[in-house]
């Protein structure tokens, strides 16, 4: 789990999804990356087991619906903000902690 949550991207798309559900497009706003990426790392992170999708006619959502990642994700943006030296904080607002 870890070494996947070590990649940036990953870590932020994880921690949009804690906050709530969404389809690759919408997630893509949300984190700001390209479509491609978005969904090329959540492919990595479904198969993992750190997300998981469901069918809504054509559109695939994807959640995190286990409480442990959930909070595994906010202790880790809770202490990383609480170490940051002034640029980081406003980083991690804008990632929703």
């Amino acid at each position: 789990m870890f070494g996947l949550l070590a990649s940036p991207p990953r870590l932020h798309i994880v921690w949009a999804l804690a906050q709530g559900e969404s389809d690759v497009s919408g997630l893509a706003q949300r984190v700001g990356g390209a479509l491609p990426a978005v969904s090329q790392h959540l492919s990595k992170l479904k198969l993992a087991g750190l997300v998981r999708s469901r069918r809504e006619g054509r559109r695939v959502v994807y959640l995190v619906d286990d409480p442990d990642v959930v909070a595994v994700m906010r202790t880790l943006v809770v202490q990383l903000a609480a170490r940051s030296d002034v640029e980081a904080p406003v980083r991690l607002r804008e990632l929703g902690a």
